[in-house]
């Protein structure tokens, strides 16, 4: 973390939105972007499994959809929620079951499934947005 800035109140709420292109290096700068914004609020031990679950959330949004997408961050009450927009209203494929052991693909959800506190997904609809949204919540502990 810079010298210069002093981590935030862990008390006090916030929301961060990054827009990101239609291309897989989004997800690294969401990852990135995501450590610093916690350091910087003094929540660097959630880093590394938000850091996870926003890889998978926004990976999913950009391999499985076709246009733009967003991370969003919101502290509030002790929870960090991390979600991903896109702009497809197809529902996300719930996790069933495991994925085989040499499966490529398919272990997303249930890698956020199995680590968040909670998850879920709703459709977009209301002031022009369209799309769904997909998140997780981390509590502080």
């Amino acid at each position: 973390m810079p010298q210069d800035v002093a981590p935030g109140d862990p008390e006090e709420p916030w929301e961060y939105t990054l827009c990101i292109p239609h291309t897989p290096r989004a997800v690294t700068v969401c990852r990135h972007t995501l450590r610093h914004v916690l350091a910087l609020h003094g929540l660097p031990h959630l880093a590394d499994l938000a850091e996870l679950l926003a890889s998978e959330l926004i990976g999913n949004a950009v391999r499985h959809t076709k246009g733009p997408a967003a991370l969003r961050l919101r502290w509030a009450g002790g929870v960090l929620r991390v979600g991903a927009w896109d702009a497809d209203r197809t529902p996300p494929a719930p996790p069933l079951g495991l994925a085989a052991d040499d499966a490529e693909e398919g272990r997303g959800l249930n890698l956020v499934r199995a680590c968040a506190g909670n998850w879920g997904w709703h459709p977009l609809t209301s002031h022009g947005d369209h799309g769904k949204y997909v998140w997780c919540e981390l509590g502080a502990a």
